[in-house]
């Protein structure tokens, strides 16, 4: 194969395919370049969830908001650390690239109703929710190209299309009347697609099926396993790239510029360490298993500074044996448990929102220890998929990664949290008054929304008095880093002093977080990959200029 020649490249195949339909729908010729034999990256492995304030699909659902209150609540929730003219893109263009997904896809979406902004008591926050996902898609309408969807490193027991709307329910199967019909109900669309030739999913999934389904729709090629090894330069401006294709180094140019859209360094440990923890293991990380970093890696090597790489999406995890961490959502909102550090102490409030449960943790001795009792384990899913009244894995405590005993001096023992008792007695007191006196869990309407609605005052608190008592390892899991090329308002790459690479963007979690060291709201790392993706293919079509 000899030299080829594109309007725009796009490296990576799971929010870049927005970029990718926004480009082709401007008139451009696209490519599509994908490292693994998998389309999706993250994307197809998270929720799926986007949070993209004011578009058109949460005004249709009753939503009301203002740009203006958006840019209160960023302004706040960013704290400086992001210019806002970056921010300001996702707030302005955002709208539009749901657009463009609901022209040129076929999905369908729902509010995700009630799922706070992570700091809703921050002026401009929304306690109601500014999250849209996708409804589940059949994901057999792919056809052939359905095994190139990124399969999760665990398949589920049951066939059910879990999307956010609806796990905030199953947690409470054993609880709830609405969780029983839920869980009822997916159940019927999984097993009951399957019986018509239809393969309902989910989520992040759902998601990136439905946009590789509008690729395709639009031609736009796609180019697997097929790793970007280089870009091509001339005269300070990026004109191309270079790929390793069926063994064999390609060219390819790319008239209008190149994005990279790659994901993070999830996987690197050396890069990691570097610059986050040398307590962190790769091994805890939730996202996509072939994010290592190469195109951060090429994009500094050809100039581009970076930022905010001592940052990740964390996610608190429980680093049981497999091929993937067990992960702590609702979990640590519900009545009856605490996580403590290695003396037994409370330090958090477990409930506040995964990234900054995970900055919290990774500044701690690891591991430290999510404590619960019996009537905690027999009430609620536990770790993504352990059910109610259901036995801990063998496994986790062959591991060291769970410990059981019959009263709590007996665990403290066990696990030499010799400070566990009165931290205990002293929750139970808490508990007890409905109020977190030490932490303020249950304060927020993000710490209710994953509550349990029968526990009051406080659906968030509960005593941890019914024996045997349980502790299990909690580690600074992630759903992948966030930090990489530091970009403009536009996604371009941008020099240490500040000055533009020509024909190079980058977004997604191949960029320094638009919105600086925090997550402002529930699919916020999705929802800026789509606006800036968008923002990028628009000034590389020359129908978007700076500011």
């Amino acid at each position: 194969m000899g030299e080829q020649s594109f309007d725009f490249v796009v490296v990576g195949s799971g929010t870049g395919m927005l970029a990718a339909l926004t480009a082709a729908e401007a008139g451009l010729s696209v490519l599509i370049v994908e490292k693994s034999r998998y389309f999706g990256g993250s994307t197809a492995l998270s929720g799926g969830g986007f949070w993209i304030p004011n578009n058109a699909l949460l005004q249709q659902a009753g939503v009301t908001d203002s740009p203006e209150r958006v840019r209160e609540y960023l302004r706040n929730v960013t704290a400086g650390e992001s210019p806002e003219s970056r921010w300001e893109t996702h707030v302005l263009h955002g709208p539009a690239a749901v657009e463009v997904m609901r022209r040129r896809t076929p999905l369908k979406y729902q509010w995700m109703t009630g799922y706070a902004d992570y700091f809703p008591e921050l002026p401009g926050g929304s306690a109601v929710g500014r999250a849209i996902e996708p409804k589940p898609f059949d994901v057999r309408r792919l056809g052939a190209d359905r095994a190139r969807l990124r399969p999760p490193a665990l398949s589920a027991p049951f066939p059910m299309p879990v999307s956010g709307r609806t796990y905030k329910w199953l947690n409470l199967v054993a609880r709830h009347p609405r969780g029983i019909v839920t869980g009822a109900k997916l159940l019927g669309l999984g097993v009951g697609g399957l019986a018509i030739r239809r393969e309902y999913q989910a989520g992040g999934a759902a998601l990136a099926a439905g946009l590789f389904a509008g690729v395709r729709k639009s031609g736009i090629p796609v180019w697997f396993e097929t790793p970007l090894t280089d870009l091509l330069i001339e005269d300070g401006k990026v004109t191309g790239v270079v790929v390793q294709k069926d063994g064999k180094s390609v060219t390819v140019r790319a008239e209008r510029g190149v994005l990279l859209s790659a994901g993070g360094f999830d996987r690197n440990r050396a890069l990691r360490h570097e610059h986050q923890s040398d307590q962190l293991d790769t091994d805890w990380c939730l996202g996509n298993p072939e994010n290592t970093g190469d195109a951060i890696e090429i994009a500094k090597a050809a100039g581009a500074d970076l930022a905010f790489m001592n940052e990740a999406w964390w996610f608190p995890a429980l680093p049981i044996p497999g091929p993937m961490p067990g992960p702590l959502l609702a979990e640590r909102s519900l009545p009856g448990q605490i996580i403590v550090d290695q003396q037994g102490r409370r330090f958090m409030n477990e409930a506040v929102n995964y990234m900054t449960a995970g900055q919290i943790l990774i500044k701690e001795q690891l591991p430290v220890w999510m404590v619960f009792d019996q009537r905690y384990r027999n009430r609620y899913v536990f770790g993504g998929g352990v059910f109610p009244r259901q036995q801990l894995p063998k496994a986790w405590y062959e591991a060291g990664v769970a410990v059981k005993a019959g009263t709590v001096a007996e665990l403290a023992g066990k696990t030499g949290l010799a400070e566990l008792p009165a931290t205990l007695e002293r929750f139970n007191l808490l508990a007890a008054s409905g109020r977190d006196d030490d932490f303020h869990r249950g304060d927020s309407a993000y710490d209710r929304y994953y509550g349990d609605p029968s526990i009051t005052p406080n659906p968030c608190l509960g005593p941890i008095d019914e024996g045997p008592f349980y502790a299990i390892k909690v580690v600074p899991g992630d759903l992948g880093t966030c930090g990489g090329v530091r970009a403009d308002a536009l996604g371009r790459a941008l020099r240490p002093d500040g000055t533009v690479i020509e024909g190079l963007y980058a977004t997604g979690n191949a960029a320094g977080n638009a919105f600086g060291r925090v997550y402002p709201g529930p699919g916020a790392t999705i929802g800026q990959g789509l606006s800036f993706g968008y923002a990028a293919a628009q000034h590389a079509a020359g129908k978007l200029a700076p500011a």
